[in-house]
C-alpha cells in the first residue's frame, strides 16, 4: 500500500463539540477550548483501568517515510482486539528509551498543532505515533531499524468525550455530491485582491485513492488549467499514479499534456508547515509557479490540509480578510462533511479555531489573547515566503500572476 495515499496522517481534523458553547472565534475561542479541554479531562479522571494494565509489548516499527512518524507493526483491528479504545490514554516508550506519556488514541488527528497522540485511522492497516504538524516523531525519538515499542493503558475513555465528538468520516462515492465541483473539492481561491478564476485548488487529479481524480482532470480541463502545483507528490509518485491511472481507464490526458509541458510543478511537502523545509519548498514551488502563465491548480490529496495552508497564505498575501479566508477554508468541510455555520455552528467555529486559528496565529506570531479578525495578514504570509528564500520582487511577481 501507498502510505503517501493516506493524507489523512496528516490532517489535523480538530473540532471539540460543546453544546451551548458561544461561537469560538479570537480570544473567546481559546478559552471556550481549553475549558472544554479541562472538562473532557477533568470528567474521566479516577477511572483508569482497575484490572492489570493492558500492554502492547516490544512491537516492532518503522517510519512513515512521507512524514515521518512511527508506524507500528499492529493493524487496527489487532490492536483494538487487545482491549484498546479510541479514547483511552497511554504511554508508549520505545527501545532505546524514548517516551511518550499521557498521550491520546484516537482515530484521526484531534490534537493541538505540536502535540503527540497514538492515531488509527479507518481503513489504515496500522497504529501511528505522530507528533500533528510536528517535526518527525522517528527523528525526535532518535529511533532506528530494529527498535521496538511498548503501549501501555493509562486511563480507559480518558478522552472518549473528545473522540465521539471528533469522529466524523465522508464518503467516496459520487452519488453521495451534488456536484463534481463538491465532490472533487474544486473551486477558485478568492478574497482580497486574488482573480476569480487565476488559481483553483483541488483533491488530487491523478491520486484515484478517493476516486476523486477522474473529476478533477475534467475540471481542469474544463477551466483551462495551464499549470498545476502539486504539492504531495515528487516525480517518481507522479508517473506511478499516471501508469495506475492508465491501467484502471481513468483519463490524465489534459495532466500528461501539463507534465510534457514542463508545467507541473511536484514539490512534495511533509504536513509540517511550521519548518523551514515546508517554507523553503513551497517558495521554490511558487517562484517556479510564477514564472508560467495560469490559471493554476493547487492540490494535495484531498485539497485540505497542505492545500488549505497553502491557498490560506497566498489569499492573505492579496489582502484577503480574516472572514474571507476562513470562508474558503471551511468549503471543504462543507463539501466533504456538510458542515456549514449554518448546520453545526459549533463544530465549524471550533474546526475555523483549532485549524485556520492555528495556522494564522503561526502566521502572524500571535499571541492567545490576540484577536485574529483584526489583523492585516498579507506582510506576515509575504515575511514567511521570504523565510523560505523567495525575494520581494519573485513574491510580487506571483501576486501579479493571481490577482
Amino acid at each position: 500500500m501507498n502510505w503517501k495515499k493516506q493524507e489523512c496522517l496528516a490532517v489535523a481534523l480538530a473540532f471539540v463539540v460543546a453544546m451551548g458553547a458561544p461561537m469560538l472565534t479570537g480570544y473567546t475561542a481559546r478559552q471556550a477550548y481549553a475549558s472544554i479541554e479541562t472538562q473532557s479531562a477533568a470528567a474521566t479522571e479516577g477511572n483508569a483501568a482497575s484490572d492489570e494494565t493492558l500492554t502492547l509489548k516490544d512491537c516492532s516499527v518503522m517510519r512513515d517515510t512521507s512524514f515521518g512518524g512511527v508506524y507500528l507493526d499492529v493493524t487496527i483491528d489487532e490492536f483494538n482486539d487487545l482491549g484498546f479504545t479510541f479514547g483511552d490514554r497511554v504511554d508508549v516508550e520505545f527501545s532505546n528509551g524514548y517516551k511518550v506519556s499521557g498521550i491520546p488514541y484516537y482515530n484521526g488527528y484531534y490534537v493541538r498543532v505540536g502535540d503527540p497522540l497514538l492515531v488509527g485511522y479507518p481503513g489504515y492497516p496500522h497504529v501511528e505515533v505522530a507528533v500533528n504538524y510536528g517535526d518527525p516523531l522517528w527523528d525526535t525519538a532518535g529511533l532506528s531499524e530494529g527498535d521496538t515499542a511498548t503501549v501501555k493503558l493509562v486511563e480507559k475513555g480518558a478522552f472518549r468525550d473528545v473522540q465521539e465528538s471528533f469522529d466524523i468520516t465522508y464518503t467516496s462515492e459520487r452519488s453521495s455530491y451534488e456536484t463534481d465541483e463538491q465532490f472533487a473539492n474544486f473551486r477558485s481561491l478568492s478574497g482580497g485582491a486574488v482573480r476569480q478564476g487565476a488559481i483553483y485548488r483541488s483533491a488530487s487529479p491523478i491520486d484515484n485513492e478517493y476516486r476523486r481524480a477522474p473529476y478533477v482532470e475534467a475540471l481542469m480541463r474544463q477551466n483551462g488549467v495551464a499549470y498545476v502545483l502539486d504539492l504531495s507528490d515528487n516525480p517518481d509518485e507522479i508517473n506511478q499514479f499516471l501508469a495506475e491511472d492508465d491501467q484502471t481507464g481513468i483519463d490524465v490526458s489534459h495532466f500528461r499534456q501539463l507534465q510534457d509541458k514542463g508545467c507541473v510543478g511536484a514539490i512534495d511537502l511533509s504536513a509540517s508547515y511550521p519548518s523551514l523545509s515546508f517554507a523553503e519548498k513551497l517558495s521554490d514551488g511558487l517562484v517556479e509557479m510564477s514564472q508560467h502563465d495560469g490559471p493554476y491548480l493547487v492540490h494535495c490529496i484531498e485539497g485540505k490540509d497542505r492545500t488549505g495552508f497553502v491557498c490560506m497564505l497566498l489569499e492573505a498575501l492579496c489582502g484577503a480578510s480574516y472572514d474571507e479566508i476562513a470562508d474558503d477554508y471551511m468549503t471543504t468541510f462543507a463539501n466533504y462533511y456538510g458542515i456549514t455555520k449554518e448546520s453545526d455552528p459549533t463544530k465549524y467555529n471550533a474546526i475555523v479555531h483549532l485549524n485556520l486559528d492555528g495556522m494564522l496565529s503561526f502566521i502572524a506570531e500571535a499571541g492567545d489573547s490576540s484577536d485574529l479578525t483584526s489583523l492585516d495578514y498579507a506582510p506576515y504570509a509575504r515575511h514567511y515566503l521570504k523565510r523560505g528564500g523567495m525575494t520581494d520582487e519573485q513574491i510580487d511577481a506571483l501576486i501579479a500572476k493571481i490577482s
